[in-house]
């Protein structure tokens, strides 16, 4: 991703100089999805603005305190609903689409941290040790993500929430701890009282990562395993996950390159709880200069049927 950096000088009176960074970056992406559902289909354009403004500044004793936040807009995030009109009658001539109000749009919840060394301390909007294990998101399919079926945990634990407080509305903690090719990260947060932690570990071009959880939710993710390398020209991730009360859902991923600029991502998954198997794949091609064309269609665990197809630009 290209970044545009604003190298910021903060002048303190009579306390010298200190040196802080402002980091820009995101996306746009826009395009069009196709939904086909029991209750009927749809085709509907789709778009997302997101930019993020990462902070820092260092103290005197080598400490790196920032804050990460987004603006985030999609075309989605105005609530729409069907007023029936003056004669109180849904499906009549007088009936008219009104605004019910923003879902998700403008700043969300900051993620503040310290780091020194291979250890780093969040608070507020924290990643979430479970969302943020490796494996949890092997591909990014299509233009949106078509529906994330092939994420094992199911959305079962504390993440980053773009649009929201995330777990800054409810005292979310983490610690994340790196040396060499060893990883740990627990964190913490007030949302049914979760308590959760992975490791993970790379060898000889592989990783495989542990997560546990604890939670008053019965519904939330309990135990999850991945492990993820390359197998001849594809690059290939194995995840599952006990989810509580929802049962056990296991995911096979993997991408590959069909030239220089194009590659192939697919996945199928089986849930417990949904009454079908999932299956999706898709494209992405490289137009040069942070920009790609991608598409794809997924065939849900719920049944349903999802593809897109559109242009993102990085910056």
């Amino acid at each position: 991703m290209k970044k545009v950096l604003f190298a910021t000088t903060a002048l303190v009176a009579t306390a010298g100089v200190a040196a802080a960074d402002v980091t820009f970056s995101g996306y746009g992406r826009f395009g069009i999805i196709y939904n086909d559902t029991a209750a009927g289909d749809s085709t509907d354009i789709t778009s997302r603005f997101r930019l993020q403004i990462d902070t820092t500044a260092e103290s005197d004793g080598g400490v790196t305190f920032g804050a990460r936040v987004r603006i985030q807009q999609n075309n989605t995030d105005d609530l729409q609903s069907i007023n029936a009109g003056p004669d109180g009658t849904a499906g009549t001539a007088d009936d008219f689409v009104q605004n019910a109000g923003p879902a998700g749009t403008g700043i969300n919840g900051v993620r503040f941290f310290a780091r020194s060394g291979g250890l780093e301390v969040g608070v507020g909007n924290i990643f979430g040790a479970i969302e943020f294990m490796p494996g949890q998101y092997p591909i990014d399919l299509g233009l949106t993500g078509l529906g994330y079926d092939y994420t094992a945990y199911n959305f079962g634990a504390d993440a980053y929430s773009s649009g929201g407080n995330g777990a800054a509305g409810s005292n979310g903690v983490e610690a994340i701890y790196s040396a060499g090719d060893l990883n740990i990260h627990v964190s913490a947060s007030d949302t049914n009282d979760r308590v959760a932690g992975h490791i993970a570990y790379t060898f000889s071009g592989w990783t495989v990562a542990l997560g546990l959880q604890d939670s008053n939710n019965a519904a939330d993710t309990e135990v999850t395993a991945s492990v993820g390398g390359s197998i001849g020209p594809a690059d290939v991730t194995l995840t599952w996950a006990d989810n509580g009360t929802k049962g056990d859902q296991i995911v096979l991923a993997g991408r590959f390159d069909v030239g220089a600029a194009t590659n192939i991502e697919a996945y199928i998954a089986d849930a417990d709880n949904q009454p079908d198997t999932g299956y999706g794949i898709d494209f992405n091609h490289d137009l040069g200069g942070g920009t790609s064309l991608r598409g794809g269609i997924a065939k849900r665990l719920s049944g349903d049927t999802r593809a897109d197809l559109g242009v993102r630009f990085n910056f």
